[in-house]
C-alpha cells in the first residue's frame, strides 16, 4: 500500500485521537453530574476537520521541528504543515522528550500524526480511515525535495530582503551611518557603547530600514511582530529607524537583565548578543551543558562550544536540555562578527552632543509623510 511506504519515509503516525463513547460522571465545584456529550471511538477526519486543529506529536531535530528565530522549521514539520493547510486546518505540535513519550502520547489518544527523524517499526491506525485516504491521495514523492528546497532558501541571506551598504557610511569623517544619532541617543540608558549597537544592526540589517526577513522580522535592528508588542512598538512603526532602535535598546537591556547572574560586563554582552540572534531559552540550556561538564558557564568562550553543540542530537536530546534543537554555529557566527565590526568602529570617536547627521531633504519629507511626524 504507497500510503504505508509514505509512513516508512516520512514517519508519520496516524492514531486515534479521542476514546470514550458513553456517557460519564463529571466532578464540578457544584457537584456531580452526567456528561451528556457522547465521544466517539472514532476520531477521524471529518471530526479533525470539525475541530479546525490537526495535532502533531514529535522530536525536537533539524529534520523534525524545531524553533528559528521564532518561527517553527523542520523538514517533517512543513511537510505537515503543508497537509493540515490542505485540510483547512491549524497545526499543534506537541514536543516529546522521546520515542517512548511519543508512544505514550498516540497510547493515550492525544495526538493525530506523528513524527520523527529515523523511520523504524510504524504502525498505521485503522481507524483513521478516511484521514489515510486523503492523506495517500495528497501526498507526492517531490513534495519532500520541495520541502528542503524551501527550507534552505529560508535559512540563507537570501530570504532577507534588503539593501547593501557600505560598512562605513565616511570612514575618514567617522561617521558610521545616518543613524549615528540614534545609536548614540538610545545606547546611553542602557550603557552601551553606540557604536556596538551600530556594528549588530549592520550585521542585521546592512543599515537598510526597509530590510524584511521570512520569518517576519523588520526594519533596521529586525524585530519580530511578538516582540515589537512586548516591547510596545506599534507595528505601523516598525520600519520607523529611530522607534526599531530605540525599541531594539529596551530589548538589549531586557536581555542584560536575563543573564544578570553574569558578572563581567564584556562577558555578559557575548551571551546577550548570542540571545538576541538565537534565543535566551537555547543560550541557558548551553551554560547548562556546560556548568554539567566542570566548565565556566559565565564565559563565552566555554559556552560557545555547547551552543555549537545543541545541533549534535547527543546534546540537544539530553534530558538536561529543555528547548531542544539550535543552530547554533549561526549564532556563534553572529557574536564573532559584530565584535569583529565592532573593534572596527572603535576608532570612529564619538560626535558632540549637538551632532546631527546630514539627510537627503526629500528623504526627510518622505519619512515624515509615510510615518505622520
Amino acid at each position: 500500500m504507497r500510503y504505508y511506504s509514505v509512513l516508512l519515509l516520512f514517519g508519520l503516525l496516524l492514531i486515534t485521537s479521542c476514546k470514550g463513547g458513553k456517557p460519564e460522571k463529571v466532578t464540578t465545584p457544584w457537584g456531580t453530574v452526567i456528561d451528556s456529550v457522547e465521544l466517539s471511538e472514532d476520531f477521524d477526519l471529518n471530526e479533525i476537520l470539525s475541530s479546525g486543529e490537526l495535532i502533531m506529536a514529535t522530536v525536537s531535530g533539524p529534520s523534525t521541528y524545531y524553533d528559528y528565530r521564532g518561527r517553527q522549521l523542520g523538514t517533517q514539520y512543513m511537510l505537515c504543515q503543508r497537509f493540515a493547510a490542505k485540510l483547512g486546518v491549524g497545526l499543534r505540535v506537541e514536543v516529546c522528550r522521546d520515542s517512548a513519550e511519543i508512544a505514550e502520547k498516540l497510547d493515550s489518544g492525544l495526538v493525530d500524526i506523528a513524527a520523527w527523524s529515523t523511520p523504524g517499526s510504524l504502525q498505521v491506525s485503522r481507524s483513521k480511515p478516511l484521514l489515510s485516504s486523503e492523506l495517500d491521495e495528497w501526498y507526492r514523492p517531490s513534495m519532500i525535495d520541495d520541502v528542503k528546497k524551501e527550507q534552505e532558501f529560508l535559512l540563507s541571506a537570501r530570504s532577507v530582503k534588503r539593501r547593501a551598504f557600505s560598512p562605513m557610511l565616511d570612514k575618514k569623517g567617522g561617521i558610521i551611518s545616518k543613524y549615528d544619532e540614534w545609536f548614540i541617543q538610545y545606547s546611553r540608558p542602557i550603557h552601551w557603547d553606540w557604536r556596538l549597537m551600530a556594528a549588530q544592526c549592520y550585521q542585521e540589517s546592512t543599515f537598510d530600514p526597509e530590510a524584511t526577513s521570512w520569518a517576519g522580522a523588520k526594519g533596521l535592528m529586525q524585530i519580530m511582530p511578538g516582540t515589537a508588542d512586548h516591547l510596545g512598538l506599534p507595528r505601523g512603526q516598525m520600519y520607523d529607524p529611530e522607534q526599531n532602535i530605540a525599541a531594539a535598546s529596551r530589548y538589549l537591556a531586557e536581555l542584560e537583565r536575563a543573564f544578570s547572574d553574569i558578572a563581567d560586563r564584556n562577558e555578559r554582552i557575548n551571551f546577550v548578543l548570542a540571545s538576541y540572534n538565537g534565543g535566551s531559552h537555547h543560550v541557558r540550556d548551553a551554560m547548562s551543558l556546560c556548568r554539567r561538564d566542570g566548565r565556566n558557564q559565565h564565559r563565552w568562550r566555554d559556552v560557545v562550544a555547547y551552543v555549537l553543540k545543541l545541533s549534535d542530537p547527543e546534546y540537544y536530546a539530553d534530558p538536561i536540555v529543555k528547548y531542544g534543537y539550535m543552530r547554533g554555529s549561526e549564532t556563534v557566527d553572529y557574536v564573532e562578527k559584530i565584535r569583529q565590526r565592532h573593534r572596527g568602529y572603535m576608532g570612529v570617536k564619538t560626535p558632540h552632543v549637538g551632532y546631527q547627521p546630514q539627510r537627503h531633504p526629500r528623504k526627510a519629507v518622505e519619512r515624515k509623510k509615510r510615518y505622520n511626524v
